[in-house]
């Protein structure tokens, strides 16, 4: 009370509003509702003030109450705070709180919610029986205290089943034709690099196919085989042979 910014000094405290508030921000609170809930703190005198101080509703429980947030230097000092705790998701910044309506003289912290501080995994090898081939996994959790290592874990893996559920007989859509025209031009892009003597063809029809000035496995696919069979040495097996060596490349030729 009676601090309208954080670069304020309090007489009487050591530290100055900055350190109180970074004190605050190490606070941990234990939640039994989804609703606001406020919390006081009253002090006199020379002593440490603790989170411990705070008075808190039967909804909400400090959990590290050795928690420092000032030291009284004075006889005659006087300290109080007025806090509301929220429930929330990851991290808030303060900017995004601070467009929020907020009462004249109160000051905004970033809030953590999570109560992760650490987590991590090793795949290590492992022997079982005579195999050595079976892989065993370990993983670090590091709370804040507000919950379990082994809870933690247990509602990743029931928030991971649940979000994996959505995916369970999903069904397959075609492709919208724009994709399908693009995916065609690439194709098409790729096979005039692709030249005719790579196709793998016969002398004989390859001949044939450069003297008629069909260069690419691209142009090759703008022929009909009626066109093809008017071409000297091209035939009903040698439309075979060039329908089995365009289709290595994802081609055909045009359609009559």
């Amino acid at each position: 009370h009676g601090v309208s910014h954080e670069f304020s000094t309090i007489p009487g405290v050591k530290e100055d509003v900055i350190t109180i508030l970074l004190n605050l921000k190490q606070v941990r609170f234990l939640m039994h509702t989804d609703l606001p809930q406020v919390i006081t703190l009253s002090a006199k005198g020379v002593k440490k003030v603790t989170a411990g101080d705070f008075e808190a509703p039967t909804q909400l429980e400090v959990i590290n109450k050795d928690n420092l947030i000032a030291s009284l230097t004075s006889k005659d000092a006087e300290f109080e705070i007025e806090a509301t705790v929220e429930k929330g998701l990851g991290y808030v910044p303060r900017e995004v709180l601070e467009k929020e309506k907020v009462e004249v003289g109160s000051l905004t912290l970033d809030a953590i919610f999570t109560p992760l501080r650490k987590v991590n995994y090793e795949v290590e090898n492992m022997r079982v029986g005579d195999r050595t081939d079976f892989n065993r996994l370990r993983i670090l959790i590091e709370t804040n205290g507000t919950i379990a290592p082994r809870e933690a874990l247990e509602k990743s893996i029931e928030t991971m089943i649940h979000q994996l559920k959505a995916v369970i007989g999903f069904q397959e859509t075609e492709a919208p034709a724009s994709a399908k025209s693009s995916e065609g031009d690439a194709l098409g892009t790729s096979a005039s690099k692709v030249k005719i003597a790579d196709l793998e063809l016969s002398a004989r029809i390859t001949s044939a196919l450069e003297d008629a000035g069909i260069k690419s496995a691209a142009g090759l696919a703008r022929k009909t085989a009626s066109a093809l069979k008017e071409l000297d040495g091209i035939g009903e097996k040698a439309i075979e042979e060039i329908s089995v060596a365009l289709a290595g490349h994802g081609l055909t030729l045009k359609a009559e």
